[in-house]
């Protein structure tokens, strides 16, 4: 039996190297659709796993009030883009002074620029750092860790300290070889002292979260005084059982203050994290969708073609078929050797689709800066694709030449 199995191998090499423009072809044909499937799959879960590693580590215990919703309405629905007032600082210092659901912790933040340029001695950064205003709860309710240092206190917030927080960029770059912390930097002419540098966060969208400066939200307010600033806030809940009420009168509390009567809608939007997780897992489900339908698309093309060169290769070899029949060869012989040389082709367009679509996926995620991981799922739904689509054409084609007649065949010409 081995022996056989092996001798079927040989032929199918054989086959394979006598006709190899033809086979390089259907080869190529299988590669495309098995690149379209891995490559796709790579990107959707290198795109899901840079933008759950963002979100999750926020927790399951946290929610925030924004401007809006983070849906997307449909145009030409027919319904008009409702415009939300802007959360402004009177309101989150209100919301801060007024929320007190137990064992909960309220962050305020807002973003002063992000075109900030930092100097450090004779160093200084480009043009590209953003400056946040926040408050002593903004790195623990953002997930955030430290490297070095400590955090903003109560103190440093309240009266309006000179300190900071840096991202774990300038670990690298100003303050490389020297401990940064208790140093002195410079952001638009006023000095910050450093109390702490954060761990590596990445980049997302091109948006380095490395590239940043912390500094309290009232001494922010004093160097940035554009019109029209939208405030962040963010609760954590300690206790996750507790969310729905601390849910509830968050959301009560911020309509007093925006003064709505009973009978209005918010002009307001909440959103908890593990919210934002599921809408990712969504989207991806969808992707992942398109990516099997495409690809099952062009390998049902590649089967076609592959159907087609066994057939041919059946019709071209029906004197070698009459021989082996006439020498004690059996139909599940000869059946068995146009199979196999079928799934050697599928595999090897398999194999070049599986590394093709890899390279296409780390080469975007690399440009994306998304997080990228081996996808084995794809790796071996692409490998099962291949082998049924070998299996299924070639069966056709290996019954063909298992049925021919060896008297005929012997005189085929």
């Amino acid at each position: 039996m081995l022996s056989l199995f092996r001798e079927n191998i040989r032929i199918a090499f054989d086959s394979i190297r006598g006709n190899l423009l033809r086979t390089i072809l259907t080869i190529v044909i299988i590669a495309i659709g098995i690149t379209a499937l891995v490559a796709i799959l790579s990107l959707v879960g290198a795109l899901e796993n840079t933008i759950s590693s963002d979100f999750s580590s926020m927790g399951s215990n946290t929610f925030s009030l924004d401007r809006y919703e983070r849906t997307t309405q449909r145009r030409g629905s027919g319904e008009r883009e409702k415009t939300n007032p802007v959360i402004g600082y009177r309101q989150v210092r209100q919301f801060e002074e007024n929320y007190d659901y137990p064992f909960t912790h309220v962050s305020t933040s807002f973003t002063g620029t992000s075109t900030a340029e930092v100097r450090y001695d004779t160093k200084k950064t480009d043009p590209e750092v953003t400056v946040l205003g926040v408050n002593e709860n903004f790195i623990q309710n953002a997930g955030l860790a430290l490297q070095l240092g400590r955090d903003f206190n109560v103190f440093d917030i309240s009266n309006n300290s000179h300190v900071c927080v840096l991202g774990s960029d300038f670990a690298k770059g100003l303050f490389e070889n020297i401990d940064p912390i208790d140093k002195t930097i410079s952001v638009r002419g006023t000095k910050f002292k450093i109390l702490g540098v954060l761990e590596e966060k990445g980049s997302t969208f091109g948006n380095n979260q490395d590239l940043r400066v912390l500094i309290p939200i009232q001494t922010a307010r004093s160097m940035f005084t554009q019109p029209n600033i939208n405030y962040a806030v963010s609760i954590k809940v300690d206790d996750k059982e507790m969310m729905e009420g601390a849910q509830d009168d968050a959301i009560l509390t911020f309509r007093n203050i925006r003064g709505l009567s009973p009978v209005e809608e918010n002009n307001f939007g909440m959103q908890r994290s593990d919210d934002l997780l599921n809408q990712i897992s969504s989207i991806s489900g969808y992707l992942s969708m398109a990516a099997w339908i495409i690809s099952l698309i062009t390998v049902l093309g590649s089967s076609i073609a592959l159907m087609n060169i066994m057939l041919v290769s059946v019709t071209e070899r029906t004197r070698e078929i009459g021989v082996r029949k006439a020498l004690g060869a059996k139909k599940s012989t000869i059946a068995g050797q146009f199979l196999m040389e079928t799934i050697m082709v599928g595999q090897l367009g398999g194999i070049l689709g599986i590394i093709l679509g890899i390279g296409i996926g780390m080469a975007i995620s690399a440009v994306a800066n998304f997080n990228f991981t081996t996808p084995w799922g794809a790796m071996i739904a692409a490998t099962a694709v291949t082998l049924f689509v070998a299996i299924i054409s070639g069966s056709f084609p290996a019954v063909k030449a298992a049925r021919l007649d060896p008297i005929e065949s012997l005189r085929y010409e």
